[in-house]
Order: C-alpha cells, then structure tokens, then sequence
C-alpha cells in the first residue's frame, strides 16, 4: 500500500510544481485555485503519514529505521504546507515560485520515503 500511495503523492506533488511553474513563468502569483492544489497534495501526503504509522503499528518495520521514516513522513506533510503559507507572504510570481519549489522538495522527498521503506521489498 505505500508504494502505490507514494506514487500517487509524488505524481500530485510533481503536477503542482508544474502548475505553480507555469504561473511562475507567465508573471503570476499563487492564487485561490493553486491552494486548493496544494490542498489536494496535503490531504495525499497526510493519508500516506496515517498509512505509514498504521503499517508500523502493525508490526511491519521501515528497512531504513523506523524514526527516520515516521521523520520523513511528517516532513514529506509539512513541504507543501510550508510553501503555500510562505507563498501567502510573498504576493508575487515568487511566491508560484516557491510552491514550484515545495513540489518538488516533497516529490524528492517521496523517493527517499520510497528506499526507506524499502524500495519495493518491505
């Protein structure tokens, strides 16, 4: 269940940098449309955060440490969270840029949850 999950966030996470990207590109700033995306991805990546600890619960354990990857986990949560409440302080194309950015930090960040775990074999 967590890779499929992972993928599902990682794919979420990377449509809303290229979204936040495209309206970095044409000069604009992130508007009430980009946060319900950036809503989209928080409840993914809070569904793989309640995944995650479930499965630890239940008696499976993290190839990589189990501290690390609950770690992980809740910072894979907080990176878009993080970016849309700094793009609300940066009310330019800067602030898309920003969210572009918090994409991407949780996309990479899903693969390092993805090895964590296990790769595929835990």
């Amino acid at each position: 269940m967590i890779g499929g999950l992972t993928v599902a966030v990682s794919v979420a996470a990377l449509l809303l940098a290229a979204w936040c990207g495209y309206a970095t590109a044409r000069d604009q700033s992130t508007k009430d449309w980009h946060f319900i995306g950036m809503a989209v991805v928080t409840v993914l990546a809070l569904a793989q955060l309640v995944v995650g600890v479930v499965e630890l619960t239940g008696g499976k354990a993290a190839d990589g440490g189990d501290v690390i990857f609950v770690a992980y986990l809740a910072g894979a949560a907080l990176a878009v969270p993080a970016a849309g409440f700094m793009s609300l302080l940066e009310r330019t194309r800067w602030g898309s840029a920003i969210v572009t950015a918090g994409g991407l930090v949780l996309a990479v960040l899903e693969i390092r949850l993805f090895d964590i775990w296990g790769g595929g074999h835990g």
